[in-house]
């Protein structure tokens, strides 16, 4: 498959993008980035896509460590990737993502003790994914009218999955314990976290209204920058 240098730059600007987020993130909440993943994958689609964001993870993790590394070098590109498959009408993919998750979370003892409230945002995003997918399929490179629904919603949807890709992390696979965390510690955290990530819900509809749409429609007019990318 031949890459064209419109490509090649856009995969640089948005790695570089994403590393850059990361990078002027203050500490409260998720890395900014997690405010770019609706772009990368309904630009990039979810392989390139998936890339672009462990380059971009990669590099801002090098250039600013981090106790808790491993968390967005592996969530924030499964963010991008999921993104990136519903644009492209594939359901299947992120059900299976979410099945392998969810399944490995309620299969642990301590994600059965967790409240089921904390991860609503999920649970919904899961039910959304399939309507979602559907809804990709009806729009057209010629008409907008459904891209200010379709990006939001995919917004959502990756945000949500970067953070249940964060829980699997932290509980099925026993991050916790790698981090020297007890089940009390895991509990307070996940509660307050479960706040935050809500409230990131809402600031990602907010960014995608004021950013994500227009610069996703003024891409699409770049005839020479088929999308998704891959």
């Amino acid at each position: 498959m031949k890459v064209s240098t419109k490509t090649v730059a856009v995969i640089s600007i948005f790695a570089s993008l994403h590393a850059i987020l990361y990078l002027w993130s203050v500490d409260l909440w998720r890395s900014w980035s997690i405010y770019l993943e609706p772009i990368e994958g309904v630009i990039l689609g979810p392989y390139i896509g998936f890339a672009s964001a462990l380059l971009g993870s990669l590099v801002a993790r090098v250039a600013k460590p981090s106790d808790l590394w491993m968390f967005g070098i592996i969530a924030e590109p499964v963010g991008v990737m999921t993104c990136g498959f519903l644009i492209k009408k594939q359901w299947q993919p992120v059900l299976a993502i979410y099945g392998l998750m969810l399944g490995a979370y309620f299969i642990h003892p301590l994600g059965r003790q967790l409240p089921l409230w904390a991860i609503m945002d999920i649970l919904v995003a899961l039910v959304l994914a399939f309507p979602v997918a559907l809804l990709c399929g009806k729009l057209s490179q010629e008409d907008n009218r459904l891209l200010p629904l379709v990006v939001h919603l995919i917004g959502f949807i990756g945000t949500v999955t970067d953070a249940l890709t964060r829980i699997f992390l932290l509980i099925p696979l026993d991050f916790y314990t790698i981090l020297g965390w007890t089940e009390e510690i895991v509990y307070s955290a996940f509660i307050l976290g479960a706040a935050d990530s809500f409230m990131e819900d809402i600031i990602v509809l907010i960014v995608s209204t004021l950013l994500g749409v227009p610069l996703v429609a003024s891409l699409r007019k770049i005839p020479e920058l088929n999308q998704p990318l891959s």
